[in-house]
């Protein structure tokens, strides 16, 4: 078996969109997403058959979103998956997606659980890679993205 090496850690600089901490495996979107008709919220995963990555499971990942696309119901199955347990661990945007930010906040209000979600410049976010552990420090309007990248074999 090959021996694995490392890309490497770095600190990346986001704004913050909605509060809070997270940590998980990298899961990047291949194409915008509506959550509406596009995610089950009692699974956590994408069900839009028109999507490349349909079947994947967003639940516990830290979810790299290109743009949201859609429906403004979007922000109902958001915060249903944030009561559920199944949603992503955060959200990263390369757009921000104000519907689906609306359904971070209102789960935070309603449920007392918080989605952080973030927006990254188009360098960093393109920088970032499925599998890479990523850590997201949002508490002020400046976030901290903490990236191990993924071991390349």
């Amino acid at each position: 078996m090959p021996e694995s090496t490392v890309r490497g850690e770095r600190a990346l600089a986001a704004r913050t969109l909605t509060p809070g901490r997270a940590e998980g495996p990298a899961f990047v979107l291949e194409g915008p997403l509506s959550f509406w008709g596009g995610v089950d919220s009692e699974s956590g995963r994408m069900i839009d058959g028109r999507h490349p990555q349909f079947g994947e499971a967003l639940s516990g990942r830290v979810v790299l979103l290109p743009a949201g696309r859609g429906s403004s119901s979007s922000s109902s199955v958001l915060a249903e998956m944030v009561r559920a347990g199944t949603a992503p661990a955060a959200i990263v945007f390369l757009e921000s997606d104000a519907i689906l930010v609306l359904g971070a906040v209102v789960a935070g209000e309603l449920y007392g659980r918080s989605l952080p979600m973030v927006q990254l410049d188009e360098h960093d976010y393109r920088s970032i890679q499925t599998g890479d552990h990523v850590t997201v420090e949002a508490f002020e309007a400046d976030a901290v993205l903490q990236i191990r990248a993924a071991p390349i074999r």
